[in-house]
């Protein structure tokens, strides 16, 4: 284990199950922040939470105590606007997501319209401001133009909070498909797209490059596709019975991120 946290260049964070939970800090973070970069490592925050823009992630990292800068994040609302960039350029967008996501997506250049027959491409994110109005005009828009494309920012079912869960962007695509048969093309992890972007930006590659996360089926397997170093931390949604029958396994299992700031804090020692 020590062996593959010094080949560790590149810390890619999950955050919620992570490095927190809800609004309370894992005690650990902020040294463990500390520590990779006085070893001359990097991380980046990487999220599929698309309820929230960048904005609002620095924002609350600041009030739980941890300075950062757009450039620490990379997102599914990021990785979003990249696939939309490449493959629905100047399209309008329906966005059945929260005014942030909608914000980020304005950020990146893309027209967002409630305007039904204006309406070129479908984005669903994980909607905390979702209404049944939204639920209407997605499956309406989906059953009377077939061929509309329809992204998802994430597939996660369940998004985790200090009270248990609540359903993620990835239940309510479930209800659309029992709606209107149709699924999304899923851009957040478990796709390689965002670990990708993050080894691009950074100029690091895949043999020094480690996703850390509480999920195997979206943070561990993105590391997976990726070719990267899958980290599990078992202080999420992760129980000891879902591991063991879970098809993907993790390269290593810690009981939180903390065991990483141990095994560098041995090391300056």
């Amino acid at each position: 284990m020590e062996a593959t946290i010094h080949r560790m260049k590149l810390f890619l964070f999950d955050m919620d199950g992570t490095l927190y939970l809800g609004d309370r800090l894992f005690d650990f973070t902020p040294a463990l922040l500390n520590a990779i970069r006085a070893s001359g490592g990097k991380y980046l925050f990487m999220t599929n939470n698309s309820s929230k823009s960048v904005e609002d992630y620095i924002k609350k990292l600041s009030h739980l105590g941890i300075a950062s800068t757009r450039e620490d994040f990379i997102t599914s609302s990021q990785a979003t606007a990249y696939y939309l960039h490449k493959h629905h350029e100047g399209q309008a967008l329906y966005v059945c997501g929260t005014e942030s996501l909608k914000a980020e997506l304005r950020y990146e250049g893309f027209t967002v319209t409630e305007d039904l027959n204006a309406v070129q491409c479908i984005v669903m994110g994980f909607d905390t401001e979702l209404t049944f109005q939204k639920l209407h005009d997605v499956s309406y828009l989906l059953l009377t133009r077939p061929n509309l494309p329809y992204i998802a920012t994430n597939p996660d079912l369940v998004c985790p909070t200090e009270f248990g869960s609540v359903p993620d962007c990835g239940s309510v695509c479930i209800c659309i498909k029992n709606a209107t048969g149709r699924e999304p093309v899923v851009i957040g992890k478990p796709s390689p797209l965002m670990p990708q972007l993050a080894m691009e930006r950074l100029g690091i590659g895949p043999e020094e490059t480690c996703v850390v996360g509480d999920r195997i089926y979206t943070d561990v397997k993105s590391g997976l596709n990726a070719g990267i170093t899958g980290i599990l931390v078992m202080s999420g949604e992760t129980t000891p019975a879902i591991l063991a029958e879970s098809p993907d396994k993790p390269h290593l299992v810690l009981q939180d991120a903390g065991e990483i700031l141990k095994i560098l804090q041995k090391t300056e020692d």
